[in-house]
């Protein structure tokens, strides 16, 4: 009687397991059943047709899987990883149908009467409408992810798991927090994810730091480690520990560099290494021999790697790009496996680590003006060790070498605790970022030109190479450099003079100009027309730049158009004239937790590929937030912005005024392009505020671009969570003035008719795609500490509800029509900024 009770037990908890998957797969597979081929729907088979089902699903997940691996590893590795992915994926996937079938032998040896063929066929066909919804066209990640968190049933997390190699990288990547945070709390998930991740961190130095990095940020919320949670924090140590590394063999027959001396290749060890042996100062300069990975470990610690005084601290030490197999490879286009034992990851690492400390010294210092000259030292000092083979870690935009940093350029963020910066990078692309050459330093130019001098004679440091009036400026032994490359950026009497004179630019480098060819006595020839023109542009041109405020330095250097700045900053730099030079900037925030970000960045990359698939014109920025731990992260601005709280400070108007200003006369074809730009952004972030419930939406958080379109910054308040501790000083839907309304054209205009409409099909393209946004943020609470959580599962249960299944398009537009109202008439949202600004300045 036990083992029958026992057995009923077992078989009635497969059943209600069974029905669940059914019941949520019933919506998805509906289009599936219109679409059969012989038009008829696909009725429940027996148990052996079933089987048929999953074998054949065994079989097509084991071709595109294998076929994802060998575009990325040699044939000999390959094989042994096939073979094994062939037995995990076969073994998993007929978890089911073995269950039922030993299920039935022991039903026939224990006299039990096998079941009613109704139910095995219907329990049959269930499990073939649900691989059919996996090998339809259908399935994409989102659902990959949705069951891989809802689902219960090992077999069906086994083929999960091995059909995250048939996606494509960057969609397995957009999900990488997901499936993390599931890999720490869910021990069944991470058993079935694994080898996945462990064969992309072989395979890519990028996703090795990517995973580390979010390993550590939401490890930290592991308050009590136990053998079901603690695997998060293995797999980070694996990966920071260079476990995780790809399987290559050393080749024997290497031949020696023509490039190289003989005391610089690897050496070939014939006797066993004694333990007792010390190596030589020279071997620090990173010269590896064969040993195992604990002595590669110890003897990089004494290296100079991470010390940025010794100028090579993001240096691997890594020779085997420097061989002749990788100048080979260099030269025939193929990517260079290191066989010294060089750490991968340590050079990145130290470079973002360095980054970050320098904002955590930031934040000791008390006032903007220390803050400033505190991060030009630091950043200087980080200088000396560039370039190196280190990169911006933001996505598939990082083929590219880090050579130079501007450091006088770098300006501190307004913030009262915090101490964020914003810096620009100089970079030069490259094909591949791990094995293509890392260009040598190049001097920068220290000569300073005086302007209080015109007399000056500056013809004893000039080298005439061409008939050209202007003399070519030498130095350091003839170095290429051209006329302006002599306004160095770095010079002290430059840059105060440019604050005294910065409307007059224009004029001065006409007398820098004329000064310079009347001490050569060969004088130059400009036309009279050309003069004329060139004032004329000058006085006549709409002020592009604010000026300077000690109290808010950023105001000024956020507002110089991108373009300028580019070239501006090139014309300045040693690298400026190679070819593939590029300059980039990036935010670092340290003291905050940037994980909330991510989460509304996730938000906004679906919510703006289905308003752009449903072709419903609203606009929104997302941009990228790289989360480095769980107090610290790197955020991509948005080029050509500022905020409204610094418009409206340096420009001294209102925000239509502004417009005016920027764009031209209410009815230019300028205005009325930026205006529809400002209602369709308007649109596209209120709809977020309101499904997100984004709060602290003062004018510092919203920024403006140079083509009208408003950009929400600063995620920190979410969903369950609002500033003052949950107080409810911002209670409307969303942020809404009468002051955008009168950019819009007053409430009875029509653009705010259509901003109205705007939101009412964004609302009803979203509800459509609700479960591609739902899971995003339902499977980051699993175990979460972030205050956007505090409520529970309630925050799920509203966020749901926002979406409004329930009611027709017609109900939909007259709730949509209650929140313009709400949130145009709220007193709270004006109460709330005049706090903002009696507080903290912001107006």
């Amino acid at each position: 009687m036990s083992s029958n009770s026992t057995h009923n037990a077992a078989h009635y908890e497969r059943s209600l397991s069974t029905s669940a998957v059914d019941h949520t797969i019933t919506k998805q597979l509906c289009n599936l059943r219109r679409k059969d081929q012989n038009g008829n729907e696909q009725e429940a088979v027996d148990k052996s047709e079933a089987e048929q089902g999953v074998n054949g699903s065994v079989e097509n997940a084991e071709n595109v899987s294998c076929a994802h691996r060998n575009g990325h590893a040699e044939d000999e590795v390959n094989t042994v990883e096939k073979i094994a992915a062939l037995q995990v994926e076969s073994n998993g996937l007929s978890t089911v149908c073995e269950e039922e079938k030993n299920e039935k032998m022991k039903g026939g040896v224990l006299g039990k009467p096998p079941l009613p063929r109704n139910k095995q066929a219907s329990g049959a066909g269930k499990q073939s409408w649900l691989l059919r919804l996996f090998e339809s066209k259908m399935f994409d990640m989102s659902i990959a992810i949705s069951y891989l968190f809802n689902s219960k049933e090992p077999g069906v997390q086994t083929y999960l798991g091995n059909r995250l190699f048939s996606f494509a990288e960057e969609e397995v990547d957009f999900y990488l927090p997901q499936l993390l945070n599931m890999y720490i709390h869910m021990h069944d998930v991470a058993e079935a994810i694994h080898p996945y991740i462990v064969y992309r961190c072989r395979h890519s130095v990028e996703f090795s730091l990517q995973t580390a990095w979010i390993l550590s940020a939401y490890s930290a919320d592991v308050l009590k480690p136990n053998w079901k949670n603690s695997q998060g924090i293995k797999l980070k140590n694996m990966i920071l520990n260079e476990e995780l590394r790809p399987k290559v063999e050393k080749k024997p027959g290497n031949l020696p560099s023509p490039t190289l001396p003989s005391v610089l290749l690897p050496q070939t060890v014939t006797t066993p290494v004694k333990k007792t042996h010390c190596r030589s100062k020279s071997d620090a300069t990173g010269i590896y021999t064969k040993m195992t990975h604990s002595q590669t470990t110890g003897n990089l610690q004494k290296s100079s790697t991470g010390d940025l005084s010794t100028g090579r601290a993001f240096d691997s030490g890594c020779i085997c790009v420097q061989s002749s197999e990788g100048i080979v490879n260099d030269l025939t286009g193929r990517e260079t496996v290191c066989h010294c034992g060089a750490p991968r990851l340590k050079p990145e690492l130290e470079f973002v680590n360095a980054l970050m400390n320098i904002g955590t010294r930031l934040q000791q210092l008390p006032t903007k003006e220390l803050r400033t000259s505190r991060l030009i030292a630091e950043l200087a000092m980080l200088n000396l060790n560039l370039p190196a083979r280190v990169w911006l870690p933001f996505g598939r935009n990082n083929q590219h070498h880090i050579v130079r940093i501007p450091h006088t350029q770098a300006i501190v963020l307004n913030s009262k605790e915090k101490a964020p910066y914003l810096l620009y990078v100089e970079v030069l692309e490259v094909e591949n970022v791990y094995s293509s050459h890392v260009p040598s330093k190049r001097l920068e130019n220290k000569l300073h030109v005086r302007f209080t001098k015109s007399e000056e004679d500056l013809t004893s440091v000039c080298v005439r190479t061409t008939g050209s009036p202007h003399p070519e400026f030498s130095l350091y032994g003839g170095s290429e450099f051209d006329d302006a490359e002599c306004w160095s950026q770095e010079d002290d009497e430059i840059l105060q003079f440019a604050v005294k004179t910065r409307s007059v630019d224009t004029i001065s480098q006409f007398s820098v100009d004329s000064t310079t060819s009347a001490d050569s006595k060969e004088p130059v020839y400009i036309a009279a027309g050309d003069i004329r023109k060139r004032l004329s542009d000058h006085f006549t041109a709409p002020k592009s730049k604010f000026e300077r405020d000690p109290e808010d330095p950023s105001a000024a250097a956020l507002k110089e158009p991108w373009e300028e700045k580019v070239k501006r900053i090139r014309e300045s730099s040693p690298y400026g004239q190679l070819p593939n030079w590029k300059l980039l900037s990036v935010i670092i925030k340290c003291g905050d937790d940037l994980r909330q970000e991510l989460l509304v960045y996730q938000v906004l990359r679906v919510l703006k590929n289905v308003w752009d698939q449903e072709r419903v014109p609203l606009w929104i920025e997302p941009y990228h937030i790289l989360v480095t731990s769980n107090m610290s992260g790197i955020i991509q601005p948005v080029d050509n912005t500022v905020s409204i709280h610094q418009i409206k400070k340096h420009s001294k108007k209102s925000l239509k005024e502004y417009f005016i200003q920027e764009f031209g006369e209410v009815n230019s074809e300028g205005f009325l392009t930026a205006q529809k730009n400002f209602v369709q952004s308007c649109a596209g972030y209120c709809l977020v505020c309101y499904l997100m419930q984004v709060k602290d939406r003062h004018n510092g958080n919203i920024l403006l671009d140079s083509d009208g379109h408003i950009i929400h910054i600063d995620f920190g308040f979410i969903l369950s969570t609002s500033p003052g501790k949950n107080l409810g000083f911002e209670n409307s839907p969303f942020k809404l003035t009468h002051e955008f309304a009168e950019v819009m054209g007053g409430l009875e205009s029509d653009m705010f008719e259509y901003f109205k409409i705007l939101i009412l099909q964004g609302l009803v393209a979203s509800r459509k795609h609700m479960d591609k946004i739902v899971p995003i943020v339902e499977i980051m609470q699993t175990g979460s500490g972030l205050p956007c959580f505090g409520n529970g599962m309630n925050t799920i249960r509203q966020l749901k509800e926002r979406f409004h299944m329930n009611l027709t398009e017609e109900q939909l537009q007259l709730y949509v029509d209650q929140l313009v109202e709400s949130s145009l008439n709220s007193l709270t949202t004006s109460l709330y900024d005049k706090f903002q600004y009696f507080t903290n300045g912001i107006l």
